[in-house]
């Protein structure tokens, strides 16, 4: 399987969010090039002054809208590997195909410009979700790679609109990573490049991109800081806390993660899950009071219960991921929940939160 290394020149989509930007700066940071593709001007700006000490090395371009056909067509041109990660994520949606379309649409469209114009393209590399593979059950079971959440497809298209939103949007993750298997299973002898899919969890852990206040943080990131910074302010209760969780992983170790698909030949043609393990939000609560010295934030920590989370015998997880593919073929050393915690709520420290 064709891999790629530094100093190759690497496209990433939606480079301006969470997961993407971190992805930006991993790369830069390990030498290869990087063009990012934003929706705006303004957006593109933002990063080129992050990243302005890589010079020539970083470069944005504007993709207005990635539903449009040949979306990517210049986009591609001369990139040596590709990071998809544009696609939405929010718990607002009415219509499911507000999520839908632009998830399909943006990932076939990706691939099909890559199919005309990508002809120095080695790999292609797809950010989905854990939404793809898991479902809702009543007992402790354990996903792997080979599991397809067929679940929510069937929510979503016997309730459409009136489906719960979290339903919604794993559909829109599981039908688009369908498209992107079905497209480079009916292509690959056409080209050069390989597919490599990345599962991941809820992300959590700091974050890089243009944000002006917490509330206006993205959807995952956002859920961490009102549950562990600002829970009692959402009406959570202390056994909320300490049993509702699930599978999560740092947004550094998932962008780290991103680099090492590319370069390991191993992980071409590949599903991974990319997770860290479980948590429950008492188990951040507890890292975070752990903290010496302990974070000036703009109101006290909350306490919970310390100790109710997942060292409690009584707190019973129900979702498990079988990550061994990605440790064989990745390598990750993932963070604690404590180094997490406190990367974290340091950021808030520095913003004044």
């Amino acid at each position: 399987m064709p891999t790629v290394a530094p100093p190759s020149k690497v496209l990433v989509t939606g480079a301006n969010g969470y997961i993407a930007i971190w992805v930006v700066k991993n790369l830069l940071e390990k030498g290869y090039a990087v063009r990012g593709t934003v929706r705006s001007e303004e957006k593109a700006q933002y990063l080129r002054t992050l990243f302005s000490a890589y010079g020539d090395k970083h470069e944005e371009v504007v993709v207005e809208d990635i539903t449009k056909e040949g979306a990517f067509d210049e986009a591609v041109k001369g990139v040596d590997a590709i990071e998809h990660t544009a696609s939405p994520f929010h718990l607002n949606a009415d219509d499911p195909d507000e999520l839908i379309i632009p998830a399909v649409r943006g990932t076939v469209g990706i691939l099909q410009s890559t199919l005309k114009h990508g002809s120095s393209v080695k790999r292609v590399v797809i950010t989905s979700s854990c939404a793809s593979v898991l479902t809702d059950v009543p007992t402790a079971s354990t996903f792997t790679e080979v599991n397809w959440n067929e679940q929510c497809l069937e929510i979503v298209k016997e309730k459409g609109r009136s489906a719960p939103n979290m339903m919604k949007y794993r559909a829109s993750k599981t039908l688009a990573e369908k498209s992107a298997w079905e497209f480079w299973n009916q292509h690959k002898s056409e080209v050069a490049w390989d597919l490599t899919v990345l599962n991941p969890p809820f992300v959590f852990g700091p974050v890089i991109h243009d944000v002006k206040t917490a509330e206006t943080l993205n959807t995952s990131a956002l859920t961490w800081y009102k549950m562990v910074a600002h829970p009692t302010s959402n009406g959570v209760t202390n056994e909320f806390l300490a049993t509702n969780g699930s599978c999560w992983v740092d947004v550094r170790d998932l962008a780290e993660a991103h680099s090492r698909a590319l370069e390991k030949a191993a992980a071409g043609g590949e599903r991974i899950i990319v997770s860290t393990g479980l948590w429950k939000w008492q188990d951040f609560i507890d890292a975070a009071n752990e903290l010496n010295p302990p974070p000036r934030l703009s109101q006290p920590l909350p306490r919970g219960v310390p100790g109710a989370g997942t060292p409690n015998p009584a707190t019973v997880h129900l979702l498990y991921y079988d990550t061994a593919k990605g440790e064989r073929i990745l390598g990750i050393k993932h963070r604690t929940i404590a180094e997490t915690t406190k990367d974290t709520l340091a950021d808030y420290e520095a913003r004044g939160w």
